[in-house]
């Protein structure tokens, strides 16, 4: 696959039989293929776009003492900020060249996962800032929980198989900012090539030119939505969870032309996870004689834990 296809999430919500069953043929066979798509028919509205990359770009532009007063120390970046250079791909050792931001769940009626997760952090400085995170925050969790019921019929699964695995369920909302290259690069990207650790990412921002996808050939294809696309990828959670039959795909973004070194790039990626205890056992109907178990049994706690310390942001 040469592209990356196009989906209308409206087709899956209409109503309508034929446009629904025809959403979830298209996605699955995306996601078998090339594991990414750009979707539209999402639940953010352009204001709320827009007013949360005014918050963020605000937030960025503060002087960095206050950014680093938010970096929040021995939480392996899981809320706050995270600056320049400090998270790395799996198996390498330069630092990426971007910082960024993490909104985590807003939990709801559950002490037990209350307690589990670090709280957000409030930039006081800003205002509006969290408030506009926590509205996106809500509004790609609901857009995530249509297309993995898609994803569940598509896996012959029940439809809201996923739905108690998600509620409350570790997901991040994540504002990055790669600033102006002032230095020749050595052997550094804006983010190296890497699969996602979690069930599915939504990505805001994929507009511009930067985000390349590993097809099946090894060869990369520029992925670029519209302004009204999100671009959403399989991460390796349910890649394990289905055995491989949905492609957790390799992604990076590249650095851009020596001539556009001065601008700075911004994208949103929103990585729904699961509650750390859902099973990531391989499913029974996604394993055959052509198609031996892959994974060994595990949680989705345990297996972030382990992709944390691989990404440098816990240590062992």
């Amino acid at each position: 696959m040469s592209s990356i296809p196009s989906v209308d999430l409206r087709d899956y919500t209409s109503g309508d039989p034929q446009r629904k069953e025809k959403f979830i043929k298209e996605i699955g066979s995306a996601f078998e293929n090339i594991g990414f798509v750009a979707l539209s028919g999402h639940f953010l509205s352009d204001d709320l776009v827009k007013d949360l990359y005014d918050e963020v770009k605000k937030f960025f532009n503060l002087p960095q003492e206050i950014k680093d007063s938010y970096e929040i120390e021995g939480i392996g970046g899981q809320r706050g900020y995270t600056s320049f250079g400090k998270e790395h791909a799996k198996g390498r050792k330069e630092g990426d060249l971007k910082e960024f931001w993490h909104f985590g769940q807003f939990v709801e009626d559950d002490p037990t996962l209350e307690a589990e997760y670090p709280e957000n952090v409030t930039v006081k400085e800003l205002p509006e800032f969290n408030k506009v995170g926590k509205e996106t925050y809500k509004m790609l969790e609901k857009t995530a929980k249509y297309v993995l019921r898609a994803l569940a019929i598509h896996l012959d699964l029940p439809e809201t198989y996923f739905d108690e695995y998600i509620k409350n369920g570790n997901s991040i909302l994540r504002p990055i900012h790669y600033p102006p290259i002032t230095n020749e690069p050595k052997n550094a990207v804006r983010a190296a090539a890497h699969g996602d650790i979690n069930l599915i990412t939504l990505l805001m921002g994929a507009h511009g030119r930067g985000l390349q996808v590993q097809n099946h050939k090894g060869e990369w294809v520029d992925a670029i939505a519209t302004t009204d696309q999100l671009m959403i990828n399989v991460g390796d959670m349910l890649s394990r969870l289905s055995n491989e039959k949905l492609k957790s795909t390799v992604h990076r973004v590249v650095n851009p032309p020596r001539e556009l070194w001065s601008t700075s790039r911004y994208s949103i990626p929103f990585f729904m996870h699961p509650i750390s205890n859902m099973p990531l056992d391989c499913l029974e109907n996604c394993i055959d004689e052509e198609h031996p178990k892959h994974f060994e049994d595990i949680t989705a706690g345990e297996f972030l834990n382990e992709r944390l310390i691989d990404l440098g942001l816990i240590k062992k």
